[in-house]
C-alpha cells in the first residue's frame, strides 16, 4: 500500500523554463494539493501539435501524448511549456486540462504579457503559478467557478488573472476535498 508521501505530480518542462519558476509551482501544488512533485522532461518535440496557419501548438495534441508517458509511481502531469497554445474554438489558452485525468498542460508564452516595470518577475511567476493550480484543479476534476477570485475562475485575458486570488473559494476547496478522499481511497493511500 502507497502512502500518500509516495504519490506525486510531475512537472515536465517543455522548453526553456527556469528552475525558479519550476520550484514556485511545486511550492504551490503542495500548499493546495498536498503533493510533492518530482521535475522530469517526459519529452520534448512537440512539433507534431504545431499548426501553421495559425503559428501555435494545439494544446488538445500534446495532452494527447503527454497521458501516454505518466510513469507508473506518478500520481498526474503538468507539463510547462513557453510556446504559445490554442485549441480550435478558441484564439489561445494558458493551458489546458484532461477533467479528471492525469494531464495538463500551461504555457507561460502569454502570462508573461503586460507586466509593470516594478516587480515584473513576481507578477510573471504569481500568474504561472495561479494557471499552474487552476490546471491542475481541472485533473482533480475541478470545473471552472463563478467566483472571481477563486484560482478555479475562467480568465479571458491576462487582467483576470492579476485579479483572482491564489486560493480556491470555500466551494472548490470543499470540492477537492472530497476529491482528494476519493483519490486516496482509490490509490490506496494512507
Amino acid at each position: 500500500m502507497k502512502s500518500h508521501s509516495e504519490h506525486f505530480i510531475i512537472l515536465s518542462p517543455i522548453g526553456e523554463i527556469e528552475v525558479s519558476l519550476l520550484s514556485a509551482i511545486a511550492h504551490s501544488i503542495k500548499r493546495i494539493f498536498g503533493f510533492p512533485t518530482q521535475i522530469s522532461s517526459l519529452f520534448s518535440d512537440i512539433s507534431f501539435a504545431y499548426d501553421n496557419n495559425r503559428n501555435q501548438y494545439n494544446s488538445t495534441q500534446i495532452l494527447n501524448q503527454l497521458s501516454t508517458f505518466l510513469p507508473e509511481n506518478a500520481s498526474k502531469i503538468l507539463a510547462i511549456t513557453d510556446v504559445d497554445l490554442f485549441i480550435p474554438i478558441l484564439t489561445y489558452v494558458y493551458g489546458e486540462a484532461q477533467l479528471g485525468g492525469i494531464s495538463a498542460i500551461l504555457s507561460v508564452h502569454r502570462l508573461t504579457e503586460s507586466t509593470p516595470l516594478i516587480n515584473s518577475d513576481a507578477i510573471i511567476s504569481e500568474r504561472i503559478c495561479k494557471e499552474a493550480i487552476h490546471e491542475i484543479g481541472h485533473i482533480f476534476n475541478l470545473k471552472h467557478c463563478k467566483d472571481p477570485a477563486c484560482i478555479m475562475h475562467y480568465c479571458r485575458c491576462i487582467g483576470d488573472v492579476d485579479c483572482k486570488s491564489d486560493q480556491l473559494c470555500r466551494y472548490c476547496q470543499i470540492l477537492l476535498t472530497d476529491e482528494l478522499v476519493k483519490y486516496k481511497k482509490v490509490n490506496n493511500c494512507d
